[in-house]
């Protein structure tokens, strides 16, 4: 198996567990108005944002281009980062405070779908290489329009459907998102190469030297993976989930008289 395949597969294993981590918290959020919501929907956009930071970090380990030599700024590669976790967030925020009505989820959708694109652009601009570099504007556009499309799509799918099965096409939908738009703003890119322009690439770092930056959010999504599988609502499946906690029934009190129902008048025997 070459190394390219190795590391697209492992792209999108980062991208599906990501995804069906993040999809999951916010329907939790979404039907089951009992217990932490801030918390959940944080962990979902956490564990989404580093889901789609390592598909793009992975992806732009293994880019390579004829005469070309790439490094990475490693400050600006955590900023991107730290933009994937904010932006996702701030979608999941509003689809787990305003409900999943559909002008919600089509906003929230687009909020998380510019968070994959500006993941990917951001990372983009931590990539250093000696050459000129230009984007082809129709496929930027469509990387735009794939990145927000599935996500909403996948958003949509993920609330308004049930069982293990919908929630892995769900999944599969936002993992999709996050590699297409990848993939489809990475053929966007047009390098000329300049061999003798080594003061470009002498500012960063080679893709070996920032593979550690992986470990932590690694870490974090199994830490998350953890949290989810062992939540008691996990555990019992959805069956009990509601989008509104149950009324609770008042106590009777002391002076409660129960109906009685007379006839009048009275029946003759």
């Amino acid at each position: 198996m070459s190394n390219g395949t190795i590391s697209w597969m492992s792209a999108f294993l980062a991208a599906l567990l990501g995804s069906a981590l993040g999809l999951r918290c916010v329907v939790r959020s979404v039907r089951h108005r009992q217990g932490w919501r801030p918390g959940w929907l944080a962990l979902g956009a956490a564990s989404m944002g580093c889901g789609v930071w390592m598909t793009h970090f992975i992806a732009m380990a293994d880019f390579h281009a004829p005469g070309a030599t790439v490094t990475f700024d490693p400050e600006r590669t955590v900023v991107s980062l730290m933009a994937a976790v904010l932006v996702v967030g701030i979608g999941m925020f509003v689809v787990g405070y305003r409900g999943a009505r559909p002008v919600v989820l089509g906003v929230s959708g687009t909020v998380i779908g510019l968070g994959v694109a500006a993941t990917h652009y951001l990372g983009m601009s931590a990539m250093h290489v000696n050459a000129a570099v230009h984007q082809r504007a129709p496929l930027v556009v469509l990387s735009l329009v794939i990145a927000v499309g599935a996500a909403t799509a996948a958003l949509w799918y993920a609330v308004s459907s049930r069982g293990l099965f919908s929630s892995l096409v769900a999944s599969l939908v936002m993992a999709v998102a996050v590699m297409g738009t990848h993939f489809t703003a990475t053929a966007a890119i047009v390098l000329r190469v300049h061999p003798m322009a080594a003061q470009a690439v002498q500012s960063g770092r080679n893709a070996v030297d920032v593979l550690p930056l992986l470990i932590a959010p690694g870490c974090f999504l199994l830490l998350a993976t953890a949290i989810v599988l062992f939540d008691p609502l996990f555990l019992g499946g959805e069956a009990d989930w509601s989008l509104e906690p149950p009324a609770p029934v008042p106590p009777p009190s002391e002076n409660h008289v129960s109906d009685v129902y007379l006839t009048y008048p009275p029946a003759r025997r």
